[in-house]
């Protein structure tokens, strides 16, 4: 299982819910924070987009796949896996190929503007409305982010409460047993 979806749409939340049911996780963005911290960075926007620019340069736009596969086939030995934060079409593609029907993708969509308030109440790396919609425009013309949710197998649309939330991811996960 994957997710993708703009920041602040509910990605690690729904991450969380399929957690809370069982499976393991791997956040794609786990490799970017362990680059900062190994550089001594501190951990802001403009750090975050030089290193995910700097590993996609060395490792292609499906990076974040590449680096994580040995993860999830490890992890997909003992468990199910949901995969927080797939990025790029590449990254799909990747996956997709390498484990064809057993990959179901979730896009969560919400609206900028719901998007936009999240991310600037957000405890961890909040953003400004302005940085978040910069950040919108990257992803999708730089990271090929519409792609995937294109492809979706699932779409939950993210605008009201956890609760809801919960019960669509829910919703999902028994479809898939």
């Amino acid at each position: 299982m994957a997710i993708v979806g703009m920041a602040g749409a509910g990605k690690s939340e729904i991450a969380r819910i399929f957690e809370q049911e069982g499976f393991k996780r791997v956040r794609f963005g786990d490799i970017t924070d362990e680059e900062i911290k190994k550089h001594g960075l501190e951990l802001t926007e403009e750090n975050e987009r030089f290193v995910r620019e700097r590993l996609r340069k060395e490792h292609g736009m499906a990076a974040y796949a590449k680096l994580n596969l040995a993860r999830i086939d490890a992890l997909l030995e003992v468990s199910d896996v949901v995969v927080d934060g797939l990025y790029s079409w590449e990254e799909y593609v990747l996956l997709k190929k390498h484990y064809g029907d057993s990959l179901y993708v979730v896009a969560v969509w919400s609206s900028p503007k719901t998007r936009y308030e999240r991310l600037t109440r957000r405890s961890v790396r909040p953003l400004t409305k302005e940085m978040a919609a910069e950040r919108d425009v990257t992803e999708l013309e730089n990271t090929n982010k519409g792609g995937p949710i294109a492809m979706a197998d699932f779409t939950v649309i993210n605008e009201s409460t956890l609760e809801n939330l919960a019960a669509e991811v829910k919703k999902i996960i028994r479809i898939l047993e």
